[in-house]
């Protein structure tokens, strides 16, 4: 392989890397959500700065996020982030495989 193609794999395994810490830290902050932690915790406020934009901004593009009460945006999120594991960073997998 050249190395264009090692640079390709070697990015779409970051790209994959920093989108499953991003899938757990979604899942870890939807997770203290429902036990309504200290918001003056340190970790606490780190998670919510990394997801409440992304959040917000799924709340106010996709209608159906809030239904009866319930908060859909972190599964509508999670959904997006494997969708970009399985398009993109296979996509990129495939593309460095062929050169």
């Amino acid at each position: 392989m050249g190395i264009l193609a090692n640079f390709i794999m070697a990015l779409a395994f970051v790209l994959n890397s920093i989108l499953s810490i991003y899938f757990w830290i979604v899942i870890i902050s939807a997770l203290l959500s429902w036990v309504n932690p200290d918001p003056y915790n340190p970790i606490v406020r780190a998670l919510r700065s990394l997801t409440d934009p992304v959040l917000n901004k799924i709340r106010s593009t996709v209608p159906f996020v809030m239904i009866g009460g319930f908060d859909l945006s972190p599964i509508v999120l999670l959904l997006g982030i494997r969708f970009v594991q399985i398009f993109i960073v296979n996509s990129l997998y495939q593309f460095a495989a062929r050169l």
